[in-house]
């Protein structure tokens, strides 16, 4: 697990198991990357407003998935394809110093907020999308 996420996990007050389960539980779409057939990384997607549309989209992974930039590139677009599928605005936090985070998230076209939110002493700032 990466520090950055165990941080993240830790600062909205649960462990990364705890995380997992939870995007689990409630999420609408929920998927599991592999990378040499070992689970690195879960994503999904908590449908947060269906009448307004909202959806906030979610990752905890292993620095293994940081390996595979290409890879995480190509399957981005088809992701969030899916993601857009179930609702056309897609926002959420993702911690300031989050790095690699925050460049995965521009690359594959989310826009990042300048507002801090401090949430347990860690910087956060707000991403989005909408659908094209």
């Amino acid at each position: 697990m990466r520090e950055a996420d165990v941080t993240e996990c830790a600062a909205m007050g649960h462990t990364p198991r705890q995380a997992l389960r939870a995007g689990l539980l409630s999420s609408s779409l929920c998927l599991t990357a592999t990378v040499d057939g070992r689970p690195e990384a879960m994503f999904g997607l908590v449908v947060t407003n269906a009448l307004c549309g909202e959806g906030s989209p979610w990752m905890l992974g292993s620095d293994a998935i940081y390996r595979q930039p290409r890879t995480m590139l190509r399957w981005g677009p088809r992701i969030l394809s899916a993601m857009f599928d179930s609702t056309p605005v897609l926002e959420n936090l993702v911690a300031e110093d989050n790095h690699r985070a925050v460049r995965f998230l521009r690359r594959i076209g989310f826009t990042i907020g300048k507002e801090v939110i401090m949430i347990a002493g860690t910087r956060f700032v707000p991403f989005s999308q909408e659908r094209r």
